[in-house]
């Protein structure tokens, strides 16, 4: 019989995100949902893509992002729909847009000015008047929620150098409760930063403890992610068990010279720790992390690139030790005229990147920043750089493998029923790429640039970027973990 679907993809190599052989079909969308995926050779189509072949894959789902703010400043998400990213889990690191029942302090607090860095936009009282914003304003790509504690703590707290008493607790636990009424789907932490430092593990977890009665995740940047790695995971998975909720590890990394080969103790610690409880980690493709510039994580880097600076602007994009030459100062009295600013620091080792990478249960999450003037290049070629660099140079995995880790293996730890797979009834969230060119094209030096061999991005079965640019269409949506 014959069928008309709203959107007919012919001869596509179906990737479909389970980690399963590739196989040729076609795929048609009705509405909002795969309808039919087979062969649809006597079908036709209101609009039909003839892909010869090339890949069909789910959209990707980018496991961990800062973009909250945005999806309201730029809906059309340029960055994430060029790479091929269809989904975003916002609210990182402890650092949320909401909720901000009170006046922010300004200049914004470090690392909350990763998402503001102008001010006037930590102004949502409640996590549901930020989901209602989000929702007036649609964006390119769908979007996950979290509620960040470092947040919490400068939402409640008037001393962020202390612990939370039993009534800061209570009240962040009300705050907590709220958003996951809302729609958030899960707290993070950000421990590693100065905010969040002087919270005992104790206080996480009673601050956590509302989310095993909403089947919320638990993500951290953990506290220590060099010498103290062991010990920070440790605790990651202790405040998992006490809470009784899935953890997730953000960013697994292993940071400075002397931490060098230690991937091999923290995967293997991870993989015996996964048989006890419900932990999922994700990583970025690149040796070198990005977040706000201090001289504590400078001075122990290999090199500084200056990704902003509110008092220097000129300076973004500049080596710190070039930029200290050129001041005639140390590069310690370098970073503290550029403050605040932001910063790219080397000091992670490649083989560690690629082991964490090549293990099997790791995710992939960009980690980018959106508001930098001169950004890390994970920001716009994340999983075209797994996909090309990794997968098809390095050989690190197949290209089943390396779609489900954007994917399948993504949709099913966050919870997003019918996300992340090609199948008849799921939703139409699609990336199609030319595995033979597919990669990055951002670097250090040029930071912005869209990637190789995405050539269109379909969300709920509209499509938003097609041969090399974004559409303006806006179906993205609010989604929520399924219990």
């Amino acid at each position: 019989m014959k069928t008309e679907f709203d959107l007919l993809i012919r001869n596509a190599t179906v990737v479909d995100g389970t980690g399963d052989m590739r196989y040729e079909a076609d795929i048609g969308i009705i509405g909002d949902r795969i309808a039919k995926i087979g062969n649809l050779s006597a079908s036709s189509a209101k609009n039909e893509i003839d892909l010869e072949g090339k890949v069909a894959a789910p959209g990707f789902i980018d496991a961990h992002t800062h973009d909250d703010r945005m999806m309201l400043s730029d809906p059309e998400m340029t960055p994430k729909i060029s790479q091929g990213v269809t989904t975003i889990i916002g609210g990182n690191c402890g650092i949320s847009l909401a909720p901000m029942p009170r006046p922010i302090p300004d200049p914004v607090t470090p690392p909350l000015n990763l998402l503001d860095d102008l001010g006037g936009w930590f102004k949502f009282p409640t996590f549901a008047a930020y989901i209602e914003e989000l929702n007036k304003t649609p964006s390119a790509t769908n979007r996950a929620m979290l509620v960040g504690h470092t947040t919490l703590r400068v939402a409640v707290l008037d001393d962020l150098n202390k612990p939370a008493t039993l009534d800061q607790i209570a009240r962040m636990q009300e705050l907590v409760k709220e958003a996951m009424q809302a729609g958030a789907i899960g707290v993070s932490t950000g421990l590693f930063y100065e905010p969040a430092v002087a919270a005992p593990t104790e206080e996480v977890i009673e601050v956590c403890k509302p989310l095993k009665e909403f089947n919320g995740l638990y993500c951290t940047h953990m506290r220590d992610e060099a010498d103290g790695v062991m010990d920070s995971l440790e605790e990651s998975f202790k405040i998992g068990r006490e809470v009784g909720v899935p953890v997730v590890i953000s960013h697994h990394k292993v940071i400075g010279q002397k931490n060098y080969g230690r991937s091999v103790e923290t995967l293997e610690f991870i993989k015996k720790s996964m048989a006890k409880q419900p932990i999922c980690l994700d990583c970025y493709p690149y040796a070198a992390g990005s977040t706000v510039l201090s001289w504590s994580r400078a001075v122990t880097s290999q090199r500084v690139i200056v990704t902003w600076s509110k008092s220097l602007p000129e300076y973004a994009g500049q080596d710190l030790e070039k930029i200290a030459q050129k001041m005639g100062v140390t590069q310690e009295q370098a970073v503290e005229k550029l403050l605040p600013a932001g910063a790219i620091y080397f000091r992670m080792d490649e083989q560690d990147v690629q082991k964490i990478l090549e293990f099997g249960p790791t995710m992939i999450g960009s980690d980018g920043l959106p508001h930098d003037a001169s950004p890390h290049p994970r920001l716009w070629a994340t999983f075209p750089r797994v996909l090309g660099h990794y997968r098809r140079e390095l050989g690190l995995f197949s290209l089943e493998s390396a779609v489900h880790k954007m994917t399948g293996l993504t949709a099913r730890n966050f919870g997003l029923s019918d996300r992340g797979v090609l199948k008849e009834g799921a939703y139409a969230d699609l990336t199609l790429f030319d595995e033979t060119t597919v990669d990055a094209a951002a670097t250090y030096e040029n930071p912005i640039a869209l990637s190789r061999g995405i050539e269109t991005v379909v969300v709920n079965g509209e499509i938003v970027w097609d041969q090399g640019q974004a559409t303006g269409v806006r179906p993205g949506r609010v989604l929520s973990r399924s219990m």
